[in-house]
């Protein structure tokens, strides 16, 4: 048995080995724990002391690095600055550079738009002073046309009113015995101007068993026949019960002119007055009839000067070829020669004919085919002229070509008259 005493009460106990090795185990466990915790709090102590010291020297070489970068990053600065301030420095050059080739361009394109608008400008009004000219004078060319067929259409209004006025006073009986009045009063007022070696007059020769109407005959100085016309006037009232119509009349019109000796044959009529065939002009029906025409009365003078002009221009080759004749000359490639020009002529005045009547149908029509109108007027001039120049290009030169018969004679009285 043991006896313990209390450090602090003074009180003494009694116990055994166990519970003093218990008391004993205590005690050391006490110490150990006592001893343990002093050592963990030291090494707490140490572990936190060595922390903070860790920390210090962390903080004190992240404040090293961060002052080495402030430094770095200065540096970084100061050559992005020299570099913004370089960059700076050349982009200001260029941009003065470009404004001075900006500016110049500007001038230079200042200068070539007054340049380029001086030149339209002058263009510009060159072409108007052309366009003023070029309006003037197809105003006046349209004026001119305008009033030329304005007075054709007053004429034919006239003329055509003067038929109807005629129509609607005559009787049955006198509608053909006025026509031929009509004609007769027509060519009465020309015969003393354009006429005056002409005969015209009503054929009263009846022997043959019948008779055209007039007769138009016209001799040179020297006697000889210029032209010579059969005149056959066709007319009837509307009231006729009997239609006749213009064929019914050609063949008693074709032997009158045979037997009357006659060049042509002219029916002058007012029959089938809605047939546009014969009112289209001067109707050439030589295909049934040798030279035989029909027209209208307003083309009776007009019919008179185209053959007569036609006949005048082939008169000296006439009065050549009656004197071949009286000395029994070899002719015969002559005459062909003649009628080649007679055919030519007849096909010029037949091209002639038709542009003529063209252009009285464009008239009828409307004021607004002018210009078709004096296209076919034109046509028409032309082909007389191309006729006329024909009839003026024919010589005996010409028409003995290629005959030696008639060289030799003609060569024969040349030589004659020289000695």
């Amino acid at each position: 048995m043991s006896q313990i005493k209390c450090p602090k009460c003074g009180t003494v106990f009694t116990i055994d080995e166990n519970d003093y090795n218990t008391i004993v185990r205590q005690v050391r466990d006490s110490e150990f724990n006592h001893d343990l915790s002093e050592r963990l709090h030291l090494l707490e102590q140490d572990k936190q002391n060595s922390l903070a010291l860790e920390r210090e020297k962390s903080r004190a070489e992240l404040e090293r690095q961060l002052a080495a970068k402030d430094i770095q990053l200065a540096n970084y600065k100061a050559e992005i600055k020299q570099k913004v301030a370089e960059t700076n420095a050349k982009h200001e050059q260029e941009v003065s550079e470009l404004k001075a080739q900006l500016a110049n361009a500007q001038t230079e394109r200042k200068l070539a738009i007054a340049q380029a608008t001086t030149t339209v400008e002058k263009e510009r009004d060159q072409l108007a002073s052309q366009l003023k000219s070029r309006e003037y004078e197809q105003q006046l060319q349209l004026q001119t046309t305008k009033d030329k067929y304005e007075s054709a259409l007053r004429l034919k209004d006239e003329q055509i009113a003067q038929y109807k006025d005629l129509k609607a006073k005559l009787s049955t009986k006198m509608v053909g015995e006025t026509l031929e009045q009509h004609c007769e009063n027509e060519f009465n007022k020309l015969r003393a101007t354009a006429f005056r070696n002409a005969y015209f007059e009503k054929d009263n020769d009846a022997r043959t068993g019948s008779k055209g109407d007039f007769i138009y005959r016209e001799n040179d100085d020297e006697g000889n026949e210029i032209i010579s016309i059969m005149f056959e006037m066709k007319n009837e009232n509307e009231t006729t019960a009997t239609k006749h119509k213009n064929e019914d009349f050609f063949k008693e019109l074709d032997k009158d002119r045979r037997e009357k000796k006659c060049e042509y044959a002219v029916l002058v009529t007012l029959l089938e007055a809605d047939n546009e065939y014969y009112n289209t002009g001067i109707v050439d029906v030589s295909h049934r009839y040798p030279k035989m025409y029909v027209i209208r009365p307003q083309f009776f003078i007009p019919m008179i000067t185209i053959l007569r002009n036609a006949a005048l221009n082939s008169l000296d080759y006439k009065r050549e070829l009656v004197a071949v004749r009286n000395q029994n000359i070899d002719i015969t490639h002559f005459e062909e020669n003649m009628e080649a020009f007679k055919t030519a002529f007849s096909r010029n005045y037949e091209l002639a004919s038709r542009k003529f009547q063209t252009a009285i149908d464009e008239i009828d029509k409307t004021i607004n085919h002018l210009q078709k109108t004096k296209e076919a007027l034109m046509s028409s001039e032309n082909n007389l002229r191309l006729a006329n120049n024909k009839a003026e290009d024919l010589t005996i030169k010409r028409l003995t070509r290629g005959n030696p018969t008639m060289q030799a004679k003609f060569n024969e009285l040349k030589n004659g008259d020289d000695k």
